[in-house]
C-alpha cells in the first residue's frame, strides 16, 4: 500500500522590519514636537487672523457702531501765538488736548500754518482731529469712535497700532508658517497616506490659484 507524503506546516514567515534611519526617526519625532506645541501655542492667534479676516471683509456689517464727538475748547494762547510757527508749544498742546479728553492714542500729526494748527491722534478704530486758531486760542475738536469690529480689523493690519504690534503681527505669521511647514513635515513620514496628503495639497493649491485667476478682475 502506498505511503502518503508527509505534510509539514510551515511556521509563518515574520514580516521584515525596515528600521529607519536615526536621524529620520529624530527628524520624524522632533516635527510632531514642534507641530503640536507651536499648534497649540498659535491657536488664539489664528482663531483671531481668521475672524478679523472675515470682519475684515464684510466691514459693512458693523458700520453702524461708529460714533462721532465734537469738543470746542481754549488753550494757553501764548502757546500758539508766536511770531514764529517754530515757537509752538507743541508738546503742551499734545499734552493738554490727552489730558482734557482722555485721548490715549498716537500722535500721527501736528501740522502749523499762519492761521491755525492741527493735531491729529490715531490709533486702532479711533481718530481725533483738532483744530486750533492761533489768534485766539480756541479749538475745535472731532473724535471719531469706530467701535469693536474696527478696533480688531485695525489691529489685524497692524494699522495706526505701533511698532511694537507690528513685530507681533510679524511674530504671529512666523508661528504660522512654522506650524504650516511642521505639519508638511510630518507628512513625509506618513507613508500610507503620503500621497493622498500630496495630492490634496495640490488640489488646495490650484483651486486658489483658480479662484485668484477667475474672480479677481
Amino acid at each position: 500500500m502506498p505511503q502518503r507524503p508527509l505534510i509539514t506546516a510551515r511556521s509563518p514567515v515574520p514580516p521584515r522590519v525596515v528600521h529607519k534611519p536615526l536621524w529620520q526617526r529624530k527628524l520624524a519625532s522632533i516635527s510632531r514636537w514642534l507641530h503640536l506645541y507651536l499648534s497649540m501655542l498659535s491657536f488664539s492667534i489664528v482663531l483671531f487672523f481668521a475672524v478679523t479676516g472675515l470682519t475684515l471683509n464684510h466691514q459693512d456689517w458693523f458700520s453702524g457702531q461708529q460714533r462721532t464727538l465734537e469738543y470746542t475748547g481754549n488753550l494757553d494762547l501764548k502757546w500758539v501765538k508766536t511770531a514764529d510757527p517754530k515757537d509752538v508749544a507743541k508738546l503742551e498742546i499734545v499734552e493738554f488736548l490727552r489730558r482734557n479728553h482722555g485721548i490715549k492714542a498716537a500722535l500721527a500729526e501736528f501740522n502749523i500754518d499762519d492761521a491755525q494748527c492741527q493735531v491729529s491722534f490715531k490709533g486702532p478704530g479711533y481718530q481725533a482731529n483738532a483744530f486750533i486758531d492761533r489768534d485766539t486760542g480756541s479749538y475745535q475738536m472731532t473724535e471719531n469712535r469706530m467701535g469693536f469690529v474696527a478696533v480688531v480689523n485695525d489691529l489685524h493690519k497692524a494699522r495706526d497700532t505701533g511698532t511694537k504690534w507690528a513685530a507681533m503681527v510679524d511674530a504671529a505669521a512666523v508661528f504660522m508658517i512654522c506650524v504650516a511647514l511642521t505639519g508638511f513635515l510630518i507628512l513625509f513620514f506618513l507613508h500610507k497616506h503620503r500621497m493622498a496628503g500630496l495630492m490634496f495639497f495640490g488640489v488646495g493649491a490650484a483651486v486658489f490659484y483658480l479662484a485668484y485667476a477667475i474672480f479677481v478682475p
